[in-house]
């Protein structure tokens, strides 16, 4: 009997690791996207890559690991500002004129991530979820473990903050 369940224990970890393998970039990604620095994010990869290879027998019969997952690294990052009480609200600075060259739009797009990254957590886990990832609100919902109009508020407070963050950046810039 010890051998049959060191056996289920081998395929198990055998399992978690190809998956573990196939999805580590993109969770990776993700991870960046909402905690808005590469360490953050593979500290809370990490950590929920770990909690996962514990628990890959329940986790791998769920309906959709990957978003299970997902959820993981964004309450573990929660965790982690939470007990920190720390937050670092990095400023994006846009400058110069729009112009065609996709180095320009590549520019432009890392400023808004960057100006995302000074989002409170659950916004920017939210934004990053909905435009990143494009999933849908009660998709969002189920990994934040909030309800469906709290993940559209924090949407609509996210971008209502992003747009007054570029019109002030705008602004100034045309006193230039």
């Amino acid at each position: 009997m010890d051998v049959a369940m060191e056996q289920e224990h081998d395929v198990a970890a055998n399992d978690f690791a190809a998956w573990a393998e196939a999805r580590i970039a993109s969770l990776l990604r993700f991870g960046y996207l909402v905690t808005g620095s590469q360490q953050a994010a593979e500290e809370a990869v990490q950590a929920a890559l770990v909690r996962a290879c514990e628990r890959w027998g329940r986790i791998s019969r769920t309906q959709d690991p990957d978003q299970y997952v997902r959820r993981m690294v964004v309450n573990g990052h929660v965790s982690a500002w939470r007990s920190s009480r720390r937050r670092e609200s990095p400023v994006a600075e846009v400058r110069g004129t729009v112009a065609a060259d996709p180095a320009d739009t590549v520019a432009r797009s890392d400023a808004v991530w960057r100006m995302c990254s000074g989002l409170p957590t659950q916004q920017r886990a939210a934004v990053v979820l909905r435009f990143y990832e494009d999933l849908d609100y009660p998709e969002i919902a189920a990994i934040l473990d909030v309800a469906e109009p709290t993940v559209r508020s924090h949407v609509h407070r996210a971008l209502a903050a992003l747009r007054r963050e570029l019109a002030s950046q705008h602004a100034g810039e045309e006193e230039e």
